[in-house]
């Protein structure tokens, strides 16, 4: 028998600054600054208080050299005012702003998709095996003089792939896949091993909470399979802002750490970048405390893809499970409930199911009816594992009844239910062991509970009952106030059930990460957006005044 535990990935360490990632230091976690990198007070005094928030590390982004020589700058204020915190240049299209970068920083990002490779522009290009081999020795050509200035000054780099910001070289042989965004990370990270450069951590990250997960997971296979070793930074790109960014990123980040994969994370959040810490802390905390929980005997069932989970088979029973979208259950029939937060079942009339506590016996599970839905419930401190575990052996034995997880969290506030149903319940959802959710607290209304639980299947794409924000935080490189136009777009297209819109501050991932939006608004100078249907800009440089209404306006004439 296996089991089902909270257990790390073992990883090697890499120092950045005062600060180690990796091995068995705890998960780091860090945000980014919004400020212009330019404004050195301005963005000296955002760097502090993000560290305040209790940031390990903080980010900023470097267009270009100066830039790069600038935050060499901030870092020295900082110093002064005895903050240490390691910095980190941000670094797309400019290798000179790279190289800059790593005489000035402890570490330095760069993207695969545009570090070598010219920026995309979703043009098919055909390459024979001998012409891919030889853009592969570009890579190795531009990289290894980096690697060794990083060596010389202790700087350790990321590698970080955007699902948005994949090169037309890698979409060409791959497609806009899992498979494609790994092997643009392993044709560098090749690089790395064999210029024997160890201080590298990994990211790749999307805004579709499912390719991130898949696409993690298949990188650590990957890396198992040439031996590899490096520490994971993880984070759902423009996860959006409010209940909604939160929701989705504590679901992707939680399933990746709940395996034990991750040793670094940011919140990527729509609001000030302070903001993101208690959020990254608490889900830091929250799954590393599972560690002291008891481990649950089981195994996976024949069949099950742990990469890209499928449905587990359950028969319908009363409109539950099957190829039913999983159902939310509310508490309260006579509640008011908004227009997206209708539950499906109501526990004060419903009886067509039995309750178990997870995790249970072969003969307790043996008992269950055929005509009914289980209800599973757990009061192990690692719930997700206790009813992952039962669910399997359900299976296992043959058991195709429907399950709906129920949580309850008492005496706990209304921002920590929403992160730890986030967690607990989206697990097993992105891991296809529900048919339905169920939560209960004292802190939430029932309407409050339902719309949780209708965020949490969407996030993990299983049922979509409102709009999808697809929203980029916001760096220096934003031209526009994201904050508040996206609310602006939010409350002008909130009826928009099932529609995905994007809301992004340069055009770095946004036609890339939009190519999943059915529309998008996207910064492309000082005062000026361009507006997106999918891929293909449908008009350029609109003065931000009149982006938003042109947005909508077009968004009411398409749908027509």
């Amino acid at each position: 028998m296996g089991a089902f535990e909270y257990k790390r990935r073992p990883t090697s360490e890499v120092r950045v600054g005062n600060t180690v990632i990796g091995g068995d230091n705890p998960v780091r976690v860090q945000s980014m600054t919004n400020t212009s990198t330019m404004d050195t007070e301005g963005s000296t005094e955002q760097c502090a208080r993000i560290h305040s928030a209790g940031a390990d590390i903080v980010r900023l982004t470097a267009q270009g050299v100066r830039e790069a020589e600038n935050i060499g700058r901030i870092r020295a204020e900082l110093r002064t005012k005895g903050i240490d915190i390691p910095l980190v240049a941000d670094i797309h299209f400019n290798p000179k702003a790279a190289f800059e970068a790593a005489r000035q920083v402890e570490k330095v990002r760069i993207n695969p998709g545009n570090f070598v490779d010219p920026g995309r522009t979703f043009k098919k290009i055909s390459y024979t095996d001998e012409e891919y081999a030889e853009e592969i020795r570009k890579i190795d050509e531009a990289l290894t003089p980096f690697l060794e200035l990083c060596r010389e000054n202790g700087t350790a780099i990321r590698i970080g792939v955007n699902h948005g910001s994949l090169s037309d070289r890698i979409m060409s042989r791959y497609g806009d896949t899992p498979a494609g965004m790994v092997e643009s990370a392993m044709e560098f990270l090749r690089v790395c091993v064999k210029r024997n450069f160890k201080d590298v951590v990994i990211s790749i990250k999307a805004s579709n909470v499912r390719i991130m997960v898949e696409t993690v997971r298949r990188l650590v296979k990957a890396m198992n399979a040439e031996n590899m070793h490096f520490p994971l930074h993880l984070g759902v790109t423009e996860a959006g802002d409010g209940e909604d960014g939160r929701v989705k990123s504590a679901v992707g980040i939680g399933t990746l750490l709940a395996e034990g994969i991750g040793d670094t994370i940011r919140v990527s959040l729509s609001e000030p970048p302070e903001n993101e810490l208690p959020v990254a802390k608490f889900l830091a905390e929250y799954i590393s405390s599972w560690s002291k929980a008891p481990a649950v005997e089981g195994d996976y069932y024949e069949g099950y893809d742990a990469i890209n989970p499928q449905k587990r088979h359950s028969v319908t029973i009363d409109g539950i499970g099957g190829g039913e979208v999983p159902v939310v259950i509310g508490n309260d029939s006579n509640a008011e409930y908004n227009s997206d937060s209708i539950p499906d079942r109501f526990a004060d009339t419903w009886t067509g199911f039995v309750e178990l506590n997870a995790p249970c016996t072969d003969i307790l599970l043996k008992s269950i009816p055929e005509n009914k839905v289980v209800v599973l419930s757990s009061s192990h401190q690692n719930y997700q594992a206790a009813v992952s575990a039962t669910i399997h052996r359900m299976t296992q034995l043959g058991l195709d009844n429907p399950v709906v997880l129920k949580v309850a969290y008492h005496d706990t506030p209304a921002d920590k239910v929403m992160l730890k149903a986030a967690v607990d319940l989206g697990v097993p959802v992105m891991n296809g062991l529900a048919d339905g959710l169920w939560i209960e607290s004292d802190s939430m209304t029932p309407s409050q509970l339902s719309h949780l639980a209708f965020g949490i299947l969407q996030s993990s794409r299983l049922r979509i009952t409102r709009t999808e924000y697809i929203a980029c935080p916001g760096c220096g490189r934003t031209l526009f106030n994201l904050e508040s136009t996206l609310r602006r777009v939010k409350e002008a297209t909130a009826s928009l059930k099932g529609l995905k819109i994007g809301v992004m501050g340069c055009i770095v991932n946004g036609p890339g990460e939009m190519a999943d939006a059915d529309y998008g608004y996207v910064g492309a100078g000082v005062g000026k957006v361009s507006l997106y249907k999918g891929k293909e800009c449908i008009e350029k440089n609109i003065p931000e005044e009149d982006a938003v209404q042109k947005l909508i306006d077009f968004i009411e004439t398409d749908r027509k």
